[in-house]
């Protein structure tokens, strides 16, 4: 089965095996990719693409194209001429297979052009983002359920010398909400917390724990 599919303003007729060049592609070598721009599968004609269709192809390499001389002579401004050189930037690949339905819940990544992305392939990649969008969102929501919940029946540690909003938030996000907790420190713990939460020496030289003894009774 053919298809003839549209990438990068070009149109490609293509069937299982062919090796091709197109456009730059945004894929790197032994990539998977689909192109869901389809104008065209065996006798289905697009309206004007397929819906549905897509032709899957396999990243063999990058490469660029065949050097190509661009002379330009102005004669009535001043006499100015110019050469310029361009070689292409291209992606060779091998189509693997023709789908003419299904191609929309296949999971392939969808042939995206390097250097500007096409509203199909946009429409295409779109589905895949949103998940993650909503779970970045409600990862934030999940940590202020969380901070009640730490707060909630600690003791106000802000009546340590030195201790303020910020400190407190950091003691309580080591598993630290109480007196007691401190009071019990050794000076293992004590090392161990003042090199995990950068205070500096602050517990010794402000004299925490037994302040702490004395608030926690």
């Amino acid at each position: 089965m053919f298809a003839v599919l549209k990438t990068g303003g070009k149109q490609y007729k293509v069937q299982a095996g062919d090796v091709l060049r197109v456009e730059k592609l945004a894929a790197n070598a032994g990539d998977k990719v689909q192109f869901n721009e389809i104008l065209m599968v065996g006798a289905t004609v697009g309206t004007p693409l397929v819906e549905g269709a897509g032709v899957q192809a396999e990243v063999i390499d990058q490469i660029k194209g065949e050097k190509l001389i661009h002379f330009v002579k102005r004669r009535r401004k001043h006499g100015s001429q110019r050469t310029k050189g361009h070689r292409q930037q291209l992606t060779l690949l091998r189509v693997t297979d023709v789908l003419e339905n299904g191609a929309d819940k296949s999971g392939v990544m969808a042939a995206v052009g390097a250097g500007s992305v096409s509203g199909a392939a946009v429409a295409a990649a779109a589905p895949a983002k949103k998940p993650a969008k909503k779970a970045e969102k409600a990862a934030p929501k999940a940590e202020k359920a969380a901070a009640p919940a730490a707060d909630a029946g600690a003791d106000d540690l802000k009546q340590l010398s030195g201790v303020g909003p910020a400190l407190e938030k950091k003691l309580h996000a080591a598993g630290v909400t109480s007196f007691a907790q401190i009071a019990a420190w050794t000076e293992a713990d004590v090392a161990e917390f003042d090199e995990k939460l950068s205070f500096k020496g602050r517990i010794e030289r402000e004299g925490w724990v037994d302040q702490a003894k004395k608030l926690a009774k």
